[in-house]
């Protein structure tokens, strides 16, 4: 859950999954559906689709128990050298590396690492220092001190609230006196990233068919963003600037009697800026839609929908609310 998620996001997330799914057991034997529901809004559903894999091979092949080998553990689906060193330090106290956003900054400033870290050359040498230091952090002879752990996670909160991409908190520091970048005053150039892709703003129509207690919804397919979550039927406007009746017909099959505004939904997916133009589309409808599923208002609380359109479910939920 921590990948590409902030502390703050996932914590009722985190506490909400464990209630459900305690162990690698009930995650392997759970409907996907129910996972993705329970993962609802935190995004990147790939991970929780590696998870559920994750937890089947370790019911198949290990007695539902996590290895305890960094070989091991980086054969499972979805966990990489990061991940895999975050498991064996934290929970096995193993000298396993670690290397994430926070960590990549406090080496590259306490050290004056000058490169781009993203480049291959860079990133080989900042494995290496997080190696040598878990190591070091080994062969400290305090018993019962659990020292790779505490070296890990010490390293991560540092980025996380001392060294800080802006304004970091120098004075606060425990280690400014080793610091190469605040030695030479690069602390606010260092992490040395390259500038940022700009975003790319698209422009998509959704279009909800609403009869009596039901409304139509279409499943995503397995593979691609937002793996087998639920949303209204809707497509991307192309650049010739097709009419919302236009797209309509488009999207559904047929040209709605009506289309009514529903208003507009702005949401981001990585470097995307989406601007989603909703229209109600009241019946009468052909005998047959086949661009999706009729769901009922109550089974709709019980699927997962990416956020965007769990928004629109709101609205279109009011708007029918409103007009009785």
């Amino acid at each position: 859950m921590l990948q590409q998620t902030q502390v703050r996001t996932v914590i009722p997330y985190w506490e909400r999954w464990m209630r459900e799914m305690p162990d690698f057991a009930a995650v392997a034997h759970a409907r996907p559906s129910r996972l993705h529901k329970l993962w609802e809004g935190l995004g990147y559903y790939r991970r929780v689709q590696n998870l559920q894999k994750t937890s089947r091979v370790l019911m198949e092949q290990n007695a539902g128990r996590m290895p305890d080998q960094l070989d091991q553990v980086l054969e499972l689906p979805g966990i990489g050298r990061y991940t895999a060193g975050a498991i064996c330090s934290i929970a096995y106290n193993q000298p396993a590396p670690i290397l994430d956003g926070n960590v990549i900054r406090v080496l590259t400033r306490l050290f004056g690492i000058l490169e781009n870290p993203k480049e291959r050359q860079t990133q080989n040498l900042l494995w290496q220092l997080a190696e040598a230091l878990v190591k070091q952090a080994a062969k400290t002879d305090q018993p019962d001190a659990r020292q790779c752990a505490a070296l890990n996670q010490a390293l991560m909160e540092l980025g996380a609230l001392v060294c800080l991409p802006r304004h970091p908190q120098c004075h606060a520091c425990p280690v400014h006196q080793f610091c190469v970048a605040r030695e030479r005053n690069l602390t606010s150039s260092l992490p040395a990233l390259p500038a940022r892709a700009a975003a790319i703003r698209q422009n998509w129509m959704a279009f909800v068919l609403a009869d009596r207690d039901q409304i139509c919804l279409r499943q995503r397919p397995a593979m691609g963003i937002n793996p087998g979550l639920w949303e209204f039927p809707n497509a991307q406007a192309s650049e010739s600037g097709r009419s919302p009746q236009e797209m309509a017909h488009l999207v559904l099959g047929f040209s709605p009697l009506q289309l009514e505004p529903l208003g507009s939904i702005q949401h981001s997916i990585t470097r995307y800026r989406i601007t989603l133009a909703a229209y109600l589309c009241p019946p009468p409808y052909p005998g047959k839609i086949t661009t999706g599923k009729w769901k009922s208002w109550s089974q709709l609380r019980k699927l997962p929908l990416t956020a965007a359109h769990k928004k629109l479910a709101r609205i279109a939920r009011e708007r029918m609310i409103v007009c009785g």
